[in-house]
């Protein structure tokens, strides 16, 4: 088993998740602080093969770094030779390929927007974005199954934009976005964040499970978490109600990612005691506890019964037919003669 997970058992933090039936979420547990300056200003955290990675939101370029969980120091590194211009969130694709969100936009003055992807052996990417309706500030990129990038917008009006690209990634591109949908969130009394009451309304981050079937998507305050139809259809699970885990405290909330137990991971900006990693367990079991059951599907149709054949005298050809009656007709000539 890797020392992080031992180190994780150790915190308490479940290594099976929690039943089923537990449907209220535990509260977050420290599990170590950041204290490398290269991290001050964590931004983004993924998770592949149990390992945990960061990013932060500044730098010339890309730099993702592998931390050690017992307490969070940097064991590994990946870079490329890409510079963002503001990169907000990352994601992981089972290959272990990042994807870095350089979608920051604090002012909205960006004509495109990026994703920079980096393989574990390949010669990173770098795709151009630009949305249909204007330049938008977001920190949250989802990746589902079926590889296709969700950016997720940073509104503080309480409604978040949810863009897909609208057809295949160009290099660089632009590619163009569509919008499929918009997520908003009840109100929340968690305490947390640099803008007060409005932080409850601002997306900073997004992840999805290992296991595909819970997407998560945080403000300041709080994490939502949204059961994934069996689909893997990612902007429709963003469209129905979530279960609220609620990650009070923390100065500047901005980066999550999921255990392969089913463990939710937080973490801020990292100031001192303010740049811990925090653990959520069991938060996946609990999502799934509290999503309405899936409608069950209806059975499939019975096959029509085979018809029976009705009877009928049979029709016979006509040029068969004066065969047949002539036959007939010899042979009553012949029954005569005899008599």
């Amino acid at each position: 088993m890797r020392a992080g997970l031992v180190a994780l058992a150790a915190l308490g933090v479940s290594l099976v998740g929690v039943p089923a039936a537990a449907a209220t979420p535990a509260a977050p547990e420290d599990l170590c602080t950041v204290t490398d300056s290269r991290l001050t200003e964590l931004s983004g955290l993924a998770v592949h093969d149990g390992e945990i990675w960061a990013m932060a939101d500044g730098g010339r370029r890309v730099a993702v770094y592998r931390l050690d969980p017992a307490d969070c120091a940097v064991v590994d590194t990946r870079t490329a030779d890409l510079d963002p211009f503001d990169a907000e969130d990352l994601a992981v694709a089972p290959d272990g390929t990042f994807w870095v969100a350089d979608t920051g936009d604090n002012n909205r003055a960006r004509e495109t927007v990026a994703l920079l992807v980096v393989p574990p052996r390949d010669p990173p990417r770098l795709h151009r974005l630009v949305y249909p309706d204007g330049a938008h500030d977001a920190e949250a990129v989802l990746l589902g199954a079926d590889g296709v990038p969700v950016v997720v917008t940073k509104e503080v009006t309480g409604v978040a934009g949810v863009y897909r690209p609208d057809g295949p990634l160009a290099e660089p591109g632009p590619t163009p976005l569509r919008r499929v949908g918009s997520v908003g969130f009840a109100r929340s009394e968690t305490r947390g964040g640099p803008i007060g009451a409005l932080g409850a309304f601002t997306v900073t981050g997004g992840a999805v499970s290992p296991d595909g079937r819970v997407v998560a998507v945080r403000t300041y305050t709080d994490a939502w978490l949204y059961r994934v139809p069996p689909s893997g259809d990612l902007v429709a699970a963003l469209q129905t109600t979530p279960l609220q885990v609620p990650l009070p405290d923390e100065p500047q909330g901005e980066a999550i990612a999921f255990l392969p137990d089913g463990t939710l991971l937080s973490g801020s900006e990292a100031r001192g005691r303010d740049g811990r990693l925090r653990a959520v367990p069991g938060a996946v079991d609990a999502a799934l506890a509290a999503a309405p059951p899936l409608p069950t599907p209806p059975p499939p149709a019975a096959a029509p019964p085979e018809p029976v054949p009705e009877w009928r005298p049979a029709v016979i050809g006509g040029g068969v037919a004066v065969v047949v009656l002539g036959l007939a007709a010899g042979a009553l000539a012949l029954h005569t003669r005899r008599r």
